[in-house]
């Protein structure tokens, strides 16, 4: 059974950092591109990041230079780290098996980021 449990977030102010963490089980996880999928409070998903299994990354334009989205296959562990957080970085962050061109088959339960002074 796959399974994608996240955490690592909270509240945090503008201008602050978390590290979100997603551990993966049920599959070969290096195998599998992964990504990062955030939902602001009463909109849609959106995709913020992938890497895929040979470690190329690829970023939402409002992530480029302050999100960094990494992976430790010995772990099976992925991370996405956030600087420079902004009050619309609020919001569920969700890890996802998969790319968002191809299809994210599994998603994590969420873990909740709150950017607020």
């Amino acid at each position: 059974e796959v399974q994608l449990v996240e955490s690592g977030g909270g509240l945090v102010q503008p201008g602050g950092s978390l590290r979100l963490s997603c551990a993966a089980s049920g599959f070969t996880f290096g195998r599998h591109a992964m990504s990062w999928v955030h939902q602001p409070p009463g909109k849609g998903p959106e995709w913020v990041s992938t890497i895929k299994s040979g470690g190329s990354t690829h970023y939402v334009d409002s992530a480029k230079g302050r999100f960094t989205i990494s992976r430790d296959n010995a772990k099976n562990t992925l991370y996405l780290q956030m600087t420079s957080l902004k009050p619309e970085d609020t919001g569920m962050y969700y890890c996802a098996r998969g790319t968002a061109a191809a299809g994210l088959g599994y998603w994590g339960q969420g873990t909740q980021v709150t950017v607020s002074s």
